[in-house]
């Protein structure tokens, strides 16, 4: 199919969503940027509208980017807000998996395509506050991996995307970052982004690359050393004869 490649965005009104949809802009892609206004991410029929639109109009998605997300307040586990606590949950999994759900079977029957989640180190472990926004990233990674198993030997690819501590309205307002004074750069969050949306890193599938870390020379030397497991969560064993390992 010709023409210009077309990528989904969702939460690309602000923050990094906004960035790297300005990214994709400047590198010749088509960009459907969403916003609340446009679709809530947590409702199935406002989200399969929207991509059904964005079909209609441009006949075939390349690129699906789930950046929209949310935190919950940093207070422990047993001080938190139910409501507050599950409506992060629900923004940052119910969203991510009903918009892939509804572009992944348009990919999958194209035999090309590729799903970039803005996750976070925050999935990888447990956190004393803030909990529902790791259990969300955790379960974001399984989302991943769900899509990168899918789309395995059929020209989709997946990919976790953390972008490390980038100064934004939702970064700044958290009293964790109050004495912080060093940054990612978004332009390190900016090369690793297309360079997974361009297929330079399609080795990484269904495993987490970060931002201000990770460079694409990086990774490109280490794909020949990746294992199974490398890069993604799992269950630790205690040693060679742990039945679980």
């Amino acid at each position: 199919m010709t023409g210009p490649r077309v990528a989904v965005v969702t939460g690309a009104s602000r923050g990094i969503g906004r960035f790297l949809a300005d990214a994709l802009d400047e590198h010749g892609w088509v960009v459907e940027r969403g916003s609340s206004a446009v679709a809530d991410v947590t409702r199935a029929s406002d989200v399969r509208a929207w991509i059904d639109d964005v079909l209609a109009r441009r006949e075939h998605i390349d690129l699906l980017v789930n950046n929209a997300g949310v935190i919950d307040a940093e207070v422990r586990l047993e001080e938190s807000d139910p409501d507050d606590w599950w409506s992060t949950v629900e923004v940052n999994v119910r969203g991510p998996y009903l918009v892939t759900r509804a572009v992944l079977p348009h990919l999958l029957d194209r035999g090309a395509g590729r799903i970039i989640n803005l996750n976070s180190g925050s999935g990888t472990k447990p956190s004393e506050v803030a909990s529902a926004y790791n259990v969300s990233k955790t379960a974001l990674g399984r989302i991943t991996g769900s899509a990168h198993l899918s789309g395995r030997g059929r020209g989709v690819f997946a990919f976790d995307l953390a972008p490390g501590i980038v100064r934004t309205d939702m970064t700044k307002s958290m009293p964790r970052h109050d004495d912080r004074t060093e940054w990612t750069d978004p332009a390190e969050v900016t090369e690793l982004f297309l360079a997974l949306a361009d297929g330079r890193l399609d080795a990484w599938s269904g495993r987490m690359v970060r931002a201000g870390e990770d460079t694409v020379a990086a990774l490109d030397a280490a794909t020949a050393t990746l294992r199974p497991t490398s890069r993604t969560v799992g269950l630790l064993p205690y040693g060679d004869d742990d039945p679980l390992g």
